[in-house]
């Protein structure tokens, strides 16, 4: 596990979406830096979309992304 610094203003937003979504912080974080990576990667997939894409693989890595 790392460390990921990011501001007092991002962590306080992450803390109140965390606490509305009934995740952790790290899970929350986690969530958005993945659906995030998988919105980059897909730029014509809706938000719906993308969350189907991270309920079949939870965890995708980078390169299984980019060979799919």
């Amino acid at each position: 596990m790392g460390i990921l610094k990011v501001s007092d203003q991002l962590h306080d937003e992450i803390r109140r979406a965390s606490a509305v979504m009934a995740r952790s912080i790290n899970a929350q974080a986690e969530f958005w830096v993945r659906i995030g990576m998988l919105a980059e990667l897909n730029p014509e997939l809706t938000y719906n979309q993308l969350c189907k894409k991270l309920l079949r693989d939870p965890a995708p890595t980078l390169e299984s992304l980019v060979n799919e």
